[in-house]
């Protein structure tokens, strides 16, 4: 798009007060903010992303991918969301509220701001769509949950019974049932102020990536826990960022403000300045809470807040996923905590194998005693035909029928190949 430089034009913008050719201002403004670089970055991580949705949904037999808005909104369109983002922005300024350099300044930290945060999420969900294709590579897998068949990518809504689903469940047919959360400690619906006190300690919650569990599991809220969250099997931690460890963020919750005598008796707020006093390398959690209060909050750089997950979920085993390489000393860090680095994975589905391996190893029956089956419609329709000539419904005969069938596995086994090997002829 031929633009003329965004200041002229959003003074003649202003001078007529020509709110028609806003649109074309925000438009300009990202195009000369955002380099062809960046662009070209931008749509590649989008392609891959789209390819791994595709090998996914045909992996697992699903109708499709559920995204959140906004990342719906950023990978159909890069430049036209980031240009939305300037839409009251822009309004203000014909109103006069910004000058042209408050404008800009605002209108820059809005698309720096989208730009990362959807880049991210592309490559958080690239992750765990590829861990689940790599899994399925190896495995015959069915899709259990959610039951519409649609892979949850985003969780909008879906707490406000009071509990917290998973995103994913899937059954590695002769092994087991893996759960998985995405971004998922994070508040549930309350009703009464009781209900709010219970519902509390997930406001402060810390939230990794993604969290798995073995067998199946339909909520991971343990409100009488240490965390409040059922502890996970393995925890995911995803970097796309080349220079991630040099980054550091604000924790809120329970270390930005005072607590009182009532909440240090609270296993699970000690229990989280139990681990927060272990990444600071302090002896108790008092004298962590001494020292946040001397810096009026924590800034923890990410290498610390991923020890810290380590120390509060106490997980089997907790993965951190890099696109790029990490420094030697960054890896010698984590892994003397106990964190297992995948790093150079780029947009490589094979080098996340051994994350996937581990996953089939944790798989299990755990907490089901029913595993549905998904069969073709006509096939059903024989078999209930069946259990109609026989008198009994359709689940009692498929039963006798894997009996009879486990009784004479090798007569049963020469049909098959004898069948399936004229079949191929």
């Amino acid at each position: 798009m031929m633009c003329e430089p965004w200041e002229k034009l959003a003074l003649s913008i202003i001078a007529r007060k020509d709110e028609a050719r806003l649109p074309l201002l925000r438009d300009c403004f990202v195009a000369q903010h955002v380099s062809s670089e960046e662009i070209k970055e931008v749509l590649s991580w989008i392609e891959e992303f789209k390819k791994e949705v595709m090998y996914t949904i045909e992996s697992l037999s699903a109708k499709g991918v559920l995204l959140p808005k906004e990342l719906r909104s950023f990978i159909e369109d890069p430049i036209r969301h980031l240009s939305k983002k300037l839409f009251i922005y822009s309004h203000d300024l014909l109103r006069d509220k910004y000058d042209l350099r408050e404008f800009e300044k605002k209108c820059v930290a809005a698309i720096r701001t989208s730009l990362r945060t959807n880049m991210r999420s592309v490559y958080e969900s690239w992750v765990f769509l590829a861990i689940i294709g790599e899994i399925a590579q190896r495995n015959n897998v069915d899709m259990i949950y959610p039951e519409h068949r649609y892979i949850l990518i985003e969780r909008t809504g879906r707490q406000r019974g009071g509990n917290i689903p998973p995103n994913l469940i899937i059954h590695l047919h002769g092994k087991g049932l893996v759960s998985f959360f995405l971004e998922a400690p994070r508040p549930i619906s309350w009703e009464d102020s009781r209900d709010l006190n219970r519902a509390w300690k997930l406001y402060v919650a810390l939230r990794p990536d993604i969290m798995v569990y073995s067998g199946l599991t339909t909520d991971i809220v343990e409100l009488s826990a240490n965390p409040p969250i059922k502890q996970p099997d393995v925890i995911i931690e995803v970097k796309e960022l080349e220079d991630w460890f040099v980054r550091s963020r604000e924790i809120r919750g329970p270390f930005a403000r005072s607590i009182s005598a009532e909440e240090w008796r609270d296993r699970w707020i000690r229990g989280l300045w139990s681990g927060l006093a272990d990444v600071l390398g302090v002896s108790s959690p008092e004298a962590a809470y001494e020292k946040a209060k001397e810096r009026k909050g924590i800034r923890l750089n990410e290498t610390q807040i991923v020890v810290l997950y380590a120390k509060v979920y106490r997980p089997k085993r907790l993965y951190l996923i890099s696109r790029k390489k990490v420094p030697v000393d960054i890896r010698n860090e984590l892994e003397n905590n106990d964190v297992y680095v995948v790093d150079d994975v780029n947009f490589e589905r094979d080098k996340l194998r051994e994350v996937a391996e581990y996953l089939e190893d944790i798989a299990s029956y755990k907490s089901t005693s029913y595993v549905p089956v998904y069969i073709d419609v006509r096939k059903f329709k024989s078999l209930h035909e069946i259990a109609m000539l026989l008198g009994f419904d359709t689940s009692k005969t498929l039963e006798a029928l894997i009996d009879f069938a486990w009784t004479h596995r090798e007569m049963l086994q020469k049909e098959v190949r004898s069948k399936y090997m004229d079949e191929d002829n």
